[in-house]
């Protein structure tokens, strides 16, 4: 059976969208740029594409890069927090996450660290931590000598910290967490909620000045326990929340209706909830939408 240049495509787009995500912290730019890398693959001399895999990496990779430039302008003038675009992962969108160190690569909190990179600093982070690619091949990815490679590597990892699994994995006693940290917000239990937080937790929010959302983080656990009571049950009426994972936590959709409003990613710690990455701009939902169906 012949082989055609879209199915050669296909095999290596969930791979290409994994590498675009990581690089970008949106989903939408990264299918823009997946499909950006298709058209030059349809459109290239295919005689001089000795490994298609290796050559498409490298055009997403550059892709990004290029996208990163802008983002990073829009980000400045990003109106209160920003998060990156929320990915469901419990079908594989981003790969295996079989192990913790792969949950943390694509976590909320992991996305956000990397934006302190300048765009190849990200590049060669994301290539060696998250793909396993050596420094000569990352050197030939990006067009710079090895050498460089591996001081703009070193540069990295002690602006992001040593790779390291931050949090607990996805498990059962966490959506019962979960579930109880929904309930104990919606009634405003101010006592619940302060036992189910950590004394350091913290909330983030990201609205992008579309919807009401907290512009600032809320720090320390018993100041998270009064904002969720004080505005808890206000916000949650009329809404049904469902547990999902999020970037490899577990986490929690809001629901109006079939319409999804709203992601968070939660973050434990020795049972307790240490932060939360609230996405509600629904700007950055739209791929989430697609992903889900309402049950």
């Amino acid at each position: 059976m012949t082989t055609t240049l879209a199915d050669e495509f296909e095999t290596q787009r969930s791979r290409l969208f994994s590498l675009a995500y990581r690089l970008l912290g949106s989903a939408e730019e990264a299918e823009d740029a997946v499909q950006d890398a298709y058209l030059r693959f349809s459109g290239a001399d295919r005689t001089g594409i000795e490994h298609p895999a290796a050559w498409l990496a490298k055009v997403v990779t550059n892709l990004c890069l290029n996208r990163l430039t802008s983002a990073r302008a829009r980000r400045e003038r990003y109106v209160g927090t920003w998060l990156p675009e929320p990915v469901v992962t419990a079908d594989g969108t981003l790969g295996p996450l079989e192990s913790a160190e792969q949950r943390d690569a694509v976590s909320m909190a992991m996305l956000v660290l990397l934006e302190r990179l300048t765009p190849t600093e990200r590049a060669v982070y994301v290539l060696r931590e998250a793909f396993g690619y050596g420094h000569r091949e990352i050197a030939g990815v990006l067009d710079l000598s090895e050498a460089n490679c591996r001081q703009l590597y070193r540069r990295a990892v002690q602006r992001v910290g040593e790779p390291q699994a931050r949090f607990e994995a996805a498990s059962e006693q966490q959506e019962e967490l979960v579930t109880s940290f929904i309930t104990a917000a919606r009634d405003g239990d101010l006592a619940g909620l302060e036992k189910l937080l950590a004394a350091d937790a913290t909330w983030w929010s990201d609205g992008g000045g579309k919807v009401i959302a907290a512009r600032w983080p809320v720090e320390g656990g018993s100041r998270v326990a009064r904002f969720l009571a004080g505005g808890g049950p206000k916000f949650s009426a009329g809404l049904e929340f469902t547990v999902t994972e999020v970037n490899g936590a577990t986490g929690l959709a809001s629901w109006a209706g079939d319409t999804l409003v709203g992601l968070a990613a939660l973050e434990v710690r020795d049972g307790l909830v240490v932060g939360v990455r609230a996405v509600v701009n629904p700007e950055k939902l739209a791929f989430a939408r697609r992903q889900l169906t309402r049950p």
